[in-house]
């Protein structure tokens, strides 16, 4: 899963769901650097991660990939996943998802000085280029994938990763369909630490 599923996943406070987007920050044990909600939510993240990873429904979207960009599967579905979730919000979710997104961003401006460096330096963009709300439309999903292979240090392997997408959509959105209601489910039940 990607920011906006581990968000919408999260409990409705601001402590978790900054947690659940620092899960995507924080490495390593946390040995109390992030006490309370926002500690179990990062846990929560985690154990959402380990869900996804495993669930029938991803690995057969992982198939889906094509032979040139297998290797980075699991980053594409994560962003297809969010993809589908932003184009079927308002059938999942009751809040908007331009308001969700607006508070998001509001509370990733307040608290800036929590977030570690790297959202730091990446909060003000999700804002200003409503990356949320964005990922509706497949190609931002392809500038995203692009984004994130810039960052790898192999060369950037994700150019052209929305072509998979788009060659197969029906199939991952059927994958997608199955999978987020029993994401949800786990996510609500799941046992905090």
């Amino acid at each position: 899963m990607n920011f906006l599923a581990h968000l919408a996943l999260s409990p409705a406070d601001d402590d978790a769901r900054l947690g659940s987007l620092l899960g995507d920050f924080v490495k390593g044990p946390l040995g109390g650097r992030y006490p309370g909600p926002v500690g179990e939510a990062i846990v929560l993240h985690r154990r959402i991660d380990s869900f996804t990873d495993a669930h029938p429904c991803v690995v057969a979207s992982r198939a889906r990939v094509g032979p040139g960009h297998r290797r980075y599967a699991g980053i594409m579905i994560d962003l297809y996943y969010d993809h589908f979730l932003a184009r079927r919000w308002n059938e999942l979710h009751d809040e908007p998802l331009a308001a969700f997104s607006a508070r998001i961003y509001a509370l990733l401006a307040r608290r800036h000085a929590e977030l570690p460096e790297r959202l730091q330096y990446i909060a003000p963009r999700m804002a200003a280029r409503d990356w949320f709300g964005s990922y509706a439309e497949v190609d931002n999903i392809g500038r995203a994938l692009e984004g994130i292979g810039r960052r790898l240090r192999r060369g950037n392997g994700l150019i052209g990763a929305d072509v998979d997408l788009r060659r197969d959509y029906a199939g991952f959105e059927s994958d997608f369909a199955a999978f987020y209601p029993e994401v949800r489910r786990f996510a609500a039940q799941a046992p905090l630490p």
